[in-house]
């Protein structure tokens, strides 16, 4: 099975570039105000245009409203959206139905009982992504730098197509995999040198981890 890899949060074309020659499926371009890892529409879409075809672009929104939605989509032209707020299943819905986009929707775990909030999602959500839940006193609904208990997704149908995120990096990536097999993996954090700052480096060293553990559980 094919693994998608997500990497979330960049800003600049060197990083992107290392993001699609490590072999990443998706690259994630944060809309959300207080997040170190914010980008103007119009720079995503420049960044975008490096991409090609090559990763799916995906536009990552907390609770935007139609006009923010607008304009990102005019000026980014993403091939997916995530939906990381408190998004309804209508609300999820309308989006997907408007904007004729895929929609990726984020739910933040701790316990099992968090599992369970996906089910009014089902047929109406693309894809599913999981993170930890935010730290006290955080802004930010992702990208924190923490992880929950990976062992919870061991419960999940094997068919449910999910991305798991959450304190992921070079270290802890072979651990992640072998506890719950997810179908994707989204790292933000994980690979920078500063809040907000993609570190080359660490983009590399975090595939390279992703390939040894692969190549590991094939052996």
């Amino acid at each position: 099975m094919s693994l998608s890899i997500k990497i979330c949060g960049l800003k600049t074309p060197e990083t992107i570039a290392a993001a699609i020659e490590g072999g990443a499926s998706h690259v994630g371009f944060i809309f959300f105000a207080k997040s170190p890892r914010y980008i103007e529409p119009g720079d995503a879409g420049r960044l975008r245009q490096a991409v090609g075809g090559r990763a799916q672009a995906v536009a990552v929104v907390v609770d935007a409203n139609d006009a923010v939605l607008d304009t990102i989509v005019s000026e980014m032209k993403p091939d997916m959206l995530q939906l990381h707020g408190k998004e309804s299943p209508a609300r999820v819905a309308e989006v997907k139905q408007f904007y004729g986009l895929p929609v990726m929707k984020a739910f933040s775990v701790s316990e099992a009982a968090d599992l369970r909030k996906i089910e009014p999602y089902f047929g109406v959500a693309d894809r599913f992504l999981f993170d930890a839940k935010p730290p006290k006193g955080s802004e930010l609904p992702g990208g924190n730098g923490v992880s929950f208990d990976w062992r919870l997704l061991q419960s999940l149908d094997p068919k449910l197509d999910y991305l798991l995120s959450g304190g992921l990096n070079a270290e802890n990536i072979g651990e992640a995999l072998r506890l719950c097999n997810p179908p994707g993996i989204d790292v933000s954090s994980g690979v920078e040198s500063a809040p907000g700052v993609k570190d080359v480096g660490k983009i590399r060293a975090f595939f390279r981890a992703v390939e040894a553990a692969r190549t590991g559980r094939a052996a």
